[in-house]
């Protein structure tokens, strides 16, 4: 191809909308143009990438032996109602009316769909197992997208399910994805890890998302490089850092007094001089209508996800302050559990063998000191916090360091949630009727090329992996308008082709510097510049990644870029790179 005849939009200033380095460099490099909030449109450029990302992507599922349907984007809500999930995707589902106004849906996901299709093809256990999946436009209504492609209303993913016959077959299913995944994530060239998450509005015993670690990222993962320990910050089991000062020892009775004006752990910390670990947190929460009393040491906090996965709870909400009054006597930053009676008390497990600590009397403006979990009160204990920077990881052997990161891939172990509750039956080996198992595996295609840029730009750009950028090397003759340079120019650029490289020829009448420019801006791993050395029979290939310039004779530099590029993939596909 011909840049001359290309649309690439280039910008040279940063535009001011965009925040995240992955945004502002695809604007500038005229991969997108937004339309609306949410909403782009993926120009010539940015199309090639994903494409090639498309193409890595069906490859390695292919490899699986997952077979590639494509399901319609617009749903009836009746399936989305068999399953439970109508009500329960919220503002986030765009929710529409046909002429006769009946109920339809933009597809978030395809969970209801794709069952559906099963249970009216699927009859017997001889069919099972079966991997299906779809490259296709998903929409959700975000009430703020944000960071260019990380947060988009309109996305395109890669969704796959599988259904087996038993827990051992699903078992299968998703190591099988888990494989694949690795697999894709390392063709494109990104640094990612697998941790373990909460399988949130999807259901199912088990998930792992796959994570790029970017300040950019709205995630947070626990890691710990020593042992290897990943786990989503939701669900991330870690030993807490020792309290900082030692409880006060005997056998000592609750003894209240008067913190007036005294609500957070900090005030009440600076008012007796005690650090926040030597008080217990008392959080009131609404569990399905059930009120909780939820005990934490003052420095942590509460993990939300593990305490609904704890009550195996589907509904979780923090009590309103009239509640908190009325069921306890006072107001939050005043609450204790001692003389509790009326709801059920959970206590973190950092707080297991503490005693005579401060918590709140249940009086507005007093707290009581002395208290001890199982002589003054009793509760259960659990894993219900949230683990920080510098606690230990489970097995006391390394240190755990928090850190932001992308998610662009998540993997599920749906069990029988649509399964059961969409009728999706088989005749099993003995004639009875057997109810399959699922999993279900999402990819975000566009979030795969974010990450790379988020990874991998420097002050002129972006610097793509060759698997997914747009070109593989642009051919570049400093003065197009001088013969020598440009036959040469075109000669290489046939020859590139030939052997298979994605090459691309600057045919511009610009200054040798613009071209470079936009080049580097662009992302081309590999640029054949043609200038003065060419009366010698000599180019220059240049390495977009470590800006290395090298000579070649003019006959030889496709083959250099050729064995840059496939090396550079191998190792990528190898996770060498």
């Amino acid at each position: 191809m011909y840049w001359s005849k290309l649309f690439i939009p280039t910008l040279r200033e940063v535009p001011a909308e965009a925040e995240v380095a992955s945004h502002q460099l695809m604007l500038r490099a005229g991969y997108v143009r937004q339309l609306a909030a949410g909403i782009y449109s993926y120009l010539f450029l940015a199309q090639r990438s994903l494409m090639k990302i498309q193409r890595i992507i069906r490859e390695e599922m292919e490899a699986i032996g997952a077979q590639e349907m494509y399901l319609p984007a617009l749903n009836p809500a009746e399936v989305w109602q068999e399953s439970g999930r109508w009500d329960v995707m919220g503002d986030n589902m765009f929710r529409l009316k046909d002429r006769f106004g009946r109920d339809l849906c933009l597809g978030m996901t395809h969970e209801e769909v794709m069952t559906s299709v099963a249970r009216g093809e699927l009859n017997s256990y001889r069919q099972l197992p079966q991997l299906w999946y779809q490259i296709q436009t998903k929409f959700r209504d975000e009430p703020r997208p944000r960071s260019g492609l990380l947060r988009t209303r309109q996305f395109t993913m890669k969704d796959s399910y599988s259904f087996d016959l038993d827990a051992a077959g699903l078992d299968l299913s998703y190591e099988k994805h888990y494989q694949a995944y690795n697999k894709i994530f390392r063709r494109c060239g990104l640094k990612f890890m697998a941790v373990e998450a909460h399988s949130g509005a999807m259901g199912g015993s088990q998930s792992h998302e796959f994570m790029v670690i970017s300040d950019a990222g709205e995630d947070y993962v626990a890691v710990c490089e020593a042992t290897g320990y990943a786990a989503n910050l939701e669900k991330a089991v870690t030993l807490p850092v020792p309290p900082v000062h030692g409880d006060p020892s005997g056998d000592l009775v609750p003894e209240e007094f008067h913190t007036p004006g005294r609500k957070t752990i900090a005030e009440v910390a600076d008012f007796t001089g005690l650090p926040p670990t030597a008080q217990m947190k008392s959080l009131i929460l609404v569990a399905d209508e059930k009120p909780i009393l939820v005990l934490l040491r003052g420095d942590h906090t509460l993990s939300e996800t593990k305490l609904e996965g704890f009550l195996a709870a589907k509904e979780l909400r923090p009590a309103h302050p009239e509640e908190m009054r009325q069921w306890l006597g006072a107001d939050a930053g005043s609450l204790g559990p001692i003389g509790v009676a009326n709801m059920r008390i959970l206590a973190d497990n950092a707080l297991r063998g503490r005693h005579n600590m401060i918590c709140g009397a249940n009086k507005d403006d007093y707290h009581l000191k002395n208290v001890t979990i199982g002589e003054d009160f009793q509760a259960e204990f659990a894993d219900l916090r949230q683990a920080v920077s510098g606690d230990r990881t489970h097995d006391g052997k390394g240190v755990i360091e928090v850190r932001k990161a992308m998610e662009i891939g998540h993997i599920f172990k749906l069990g029988y949630k649509y399964s059961e509750s969409m009728g999706l039956r088989v005749s099993g080996d003995d004639g009875k009727e057997v109810t399959p198992i699922m999993g279900s595996y999402g990819i975000g295609v566009e979030r795969i090329l974010a990450a790379a840029i988020e990874t991998y730009h420097d002050k002129n750009g972006i610097v793509l992996p060759p698997a997914i950028a747009p070109f593989d090397v642009v051919i570049t003759p400093v003065n197009s308008e001088l013969p020598e340079q440009r036959e040469a120019a075109e000669r290489i650029y046939r020859e590139c082709r030939e052997w298979g490289l994605d090459a691309l020829l600057d045919d511009r009448k610009e200054r040798a510097g613009v071209k470079f420019k936009d080049a580097d801006l662009v992302g081309i791993p590999y640029r054949i510049t043609v200038g003065k050395k060419i009366s010698d029979g000599v180019v220059e290939v240049f390495d977009r990644s470590t800006g290395a310039n090298t000579d070649h004779s003019a006959h030889e530099a496709f083959e250099d870029v050729l064995r840059r590029v496939k090396s550079t993939n191998l190792a990528a596909a190898e996770g060498k790179a």
